[in-house]
């Protein structure tokens, strides 16, 4: 491992929180993040400028390099110095790619304030939108960098005048992104201004850039870099205005410091109590307060084994420590403590607040944790669940094509679970399937290829990419009872569809963090304007957006059996009575029960078979339908290919929303379901001769059309192995 010239002083500086910025680097996928990156660790030394721009650093893996986008994040802290004063910026490098998307959000829970990459030719995209509005629901700063300029000058052939009227117009729409997403107290001083600064422009490829202000330093106009490039001396604007001098001085001085940031966020992230000894010494940045860090990533090291990533709120985390994990309620002596600097790191025995901490030794450690020093363990509140803005949309099966081997394809499969959350990896005991799950067709292979790494050349059998459905009610269903299998308890159940404000307030995550602060009934009245009665009755939230309700009254022994029956209502939506898949956006009311006074006779075995007995008998009742998952697409095309890229979606089962042309580059915006995209990339380079550039992203569930939804589920019934018909509902639900 090498050692850099930077740690020691990187390391006296890490207590001085008001010279440390912890910043993201966030873009759509081949707007030239990584390539910016690499100027940015030249300068500090780590690099040579000679490579700077081709060498992209932090792809570190080896697929990275290969396939030309990043796939995981790099940490790396660097020094930087303005007017003779030493800052720390404790840098991530993030994916582009939408398949990668859960990455990026997990590495805004540790940094302040982000530099937002942009093309200059292709503007504002749709992954820029995403990675956006995620920066700013985490209540992250951001800063703008239009990079590709060249492109406008090489590719476009635009006077300085032209250049400026699209630059300028890539700075409205990204205003209006924050306008769109931003919070009411940040929006407005948030906004990107190039006369204050929070905007720079330049060439990642060609290391040069520069904000206003060192434009005016360096007597430099948009009309000489035009002239530079019709001359061939653009090498000389990276002399003249460095682009890591840009970037880093328009985060260091736009972008805040940890003990400002932590003033605002830690209320965004945590909801324990602002006035607690806890509470303080978080929003305060305190170093000498307990230790709190919110974990935002695990990762297997093959010799070091599993090394947890995480932001330092307050305190100070030591090699030796004694640490309570909140979630796995374990507790832990730390063995290690280092800083990033890239692909390795750098032991230092201690990290304080305000800086990120790679740490050794904590194995039950998962992305989202929360760690706390022993003497806050019993106080704290854990840090708010990290909220994805998608879900694994695509399954694949997968074996060992060897059976001996199957044991080391489980416990892989397990590790890449710890290393990727976004990763769903599942076992179907009845059918012996062995599931993958993930965001995309790239996320998948890429998964493949590190389950045959990690496994030495382990030789897997893997299935064609699968659409994942869902079940869902389209109207109220009827009361369904069904009797324990000891026929000595009954349930009687109703399922309707769940209201779409209740979904919503689902997928933001704020009824899972109500429920657990107990604040579930003030949430749905407020916001989802249910009656007080529903509101406070409700027993139990699913993973796939359901609610379980108690509206019964006086029935003797139910309360002992609660968890009995939350766990037979999230067994009965884990797969749904049409094709096995999972049901989504149900009320499932539990409308009366009688239980045997024998507590032997109302155990877990006969509870939950009744639960999803009569769970299903009502949905099947309530015209139940399949939904699938649809992307939102967007392509950037030239003019002349628009019908072609339009007619394309079309026929997929697709819908245009909105074409809009910039300069002679047209954004098509639409729909498609995803089970149509499989091929997308052929058909696109075909129908457009190559010149589109698009990207996918999930945005929402939508009903299978009447006509081939029968097919698809008898579709998915044969692959699984289950009868040919769908059961009746008579199968489930009992008479008296």
């Amino acid at each position: 491992m090498p050692k850099f010239r930077q740690t020691q002083d990187i390391v006296k500086l890490m207590s001085k929180k008001e010279d440390i910025r912890d910043i993201g680097i966030i873009a759509h996928i081949d707007h030239g993040k990584t390539t910016m990156s690499d100027s940015l660790l030249a300068e500090a030394g780590l690099l040579s400028p000679k490579i700077a721009g081709a060498a992209r650093a932090l792809d570190y893996l080896e697929e990275e390099q290969k396939r030309g986008i990043t796939i995981k994040t790099a940490n790396i802290s660097l020094l930087h110095e303005i007017d003779n004063k030493s800052h720390v910026v404790n840098l991530i490098d993030t994916p582009g790619h939408v398949d990668f998307t859960g990455k990026v959000t997990r590495a805004l829970r540790a940094i302040d304030g982000v530099v937002v990459v942009v093309d200059a030719v292709e503007e504002v995209m749709v992954q820029t939108e995403t990675v956006t509005r995620q920066a700013l629901n985490e209540r992250v700063k951001p800063v703008l960098f239009i990079n590709k300029v060249d492109r406008l000058i090489k590719e476009l052939k635009l006077s300085a005048e032209q250049m400026q009227t699209k630059l300028l117009r890539i700075i409205r729409d990204f205003n209006n992104l924050i306008s769109l997403y931003g919070e009411k107290d940040q929006k407005d001083h948030w906004k990107v201004d190039a006369t204050k600064g929070t905007v720079a422009f330049g060439s990642a490829l060609h290391k040069w850039g520069f904000t206003l202000d060192i434009a005016q330093d360096k007597g430099i106009k948009f009309s000489d870099v035009v002239d530079a490039y019709h001359k061939g001396t653009e090498e000389k604007l990276a002399e003249i205005v460095p682009l890591h001098t840009a970037i880093l001085d328009m985060a260091v001085e736009n972008l805040p410091n940890p003990v400002t940031a932590q003033k605002y966020r830690v209320p965004k992230v945590w909801k324990g109590e602002a006035d607690s000894k806890i509470g303080k010494a978080m929003i305060n940045c305190d170093e000498t307060g307990p230790t709190v860090i919110c974990l935002t990533s695990a990762m297997m090291d093959p010799h070091a084994g599993l090394v947890a990533t995480g932001r330092c709120f307050s305190g100070c985390i030591n090699e030796g420590d004694r640490v309570y994990l909140v979630g796995a309620k374990k507790d832990y002596r730390v063995q290690q403590v280092s800083m990033y600097m890239g692909a390795y790191r750098e032991v230092v025995g201690s990290i304080g607040a305000g800086n990120i901490a790679a740490v050794l030794g904590l194995d039950l450690a998962r992305a989202g944790e929360t760690l706390v020093s022993m003497d806050g363990k019993d106080a704290m509140v854990p840090f708010e669940n990290i909220q994805y803005v998608s879900e694994p949309v695509i399954t694949i099966a997968i074996e060992p094509k060897h059976p001996r081997e199957l044991p080391r394809l489980i416990e892989l499969m397990d590790r890449l679970a710890i290393d990727d959350p976004n990763l769903v990896t599942k076992i179907n005991k009845e059918t012996g399937e062995y599931l993958l799950s993930g965001m995309g067709e790239l996320h998948l292979e890429i998964a493949v290829k590190f389950l045959k790494e990690y496994g030495g050349g382990l030789e897997l059998i893997t299935s064609q990419p699968l659409v994942v459905y869902r079940e869902t009610a389209s109207m109220q269903g009827v009361v369904a009872m069904a009797k324990s299998p000891n026929k000595h308890s009954r349930f009687w159940i109703q399922v309707e569809p769940l209201d779409q404000k209740v979904i919503d307030l689902m997928e933001k995550g704020s009824l899972f963090e109500a429920m657990g602060n107990k604040r579930i009934n003030e949430t749905l009245r407020d916001e989802a304007g249910w009656s007080a009665q529903e509101a406070k009755n409700v027993w139990a939230l699913e993973e796939h957006r359901n609610i379980l309700l108690d509206m019964t009254k006086g029935i003797q022994y139910l309360r002992e059996v609660k968890e009995t029956v939350a766990s037979g209502f999230r067994w009965a939506a884990k797969s749904g009575p049409l094709c096995d898949e999972p049901i989504r956006g149900c009320k499932v009311t539990l409308l009366d029960a009688k239980l045997h006074e024998d507590p032997v006779h109302r155990g877990p075995a006969q509870i939950m078979p009744a639960m999803k007995r009569a769970f299903w008998g009502s949905f099947l009742t309530a015209k139940p339908v399949l939904i699938e998952p649809i992307y939102k697409i967007g392509v950037s095309v030239p003019q002349q290919f628009v019908g072609d890229v339009t007619g394309l979606i079309t026929r997929k089962r697709g819908r245009v929303t909105s074409s809009e042309q910039k300069g002679p580059i047209t954004n098509v915006q639409g729909f498609i379901p995803v089970s149509e995209t499989f091929g997308l990339s052929a058909d696109m380079r075909g129908a457009t001769s190559g010149h589109a550039f698009w990207q996918t992203q999930f945005d929402h569930w939508e009903k299978v059309p009447e006509s081939i939804s029968m097919e698809v589920i008898a579709g998915i019934r044969k692959r699984r192995g289950l009868p040919e018909e769908i059961p009746k509902a008579n199968k489930y639900i009992d008479t008296a």
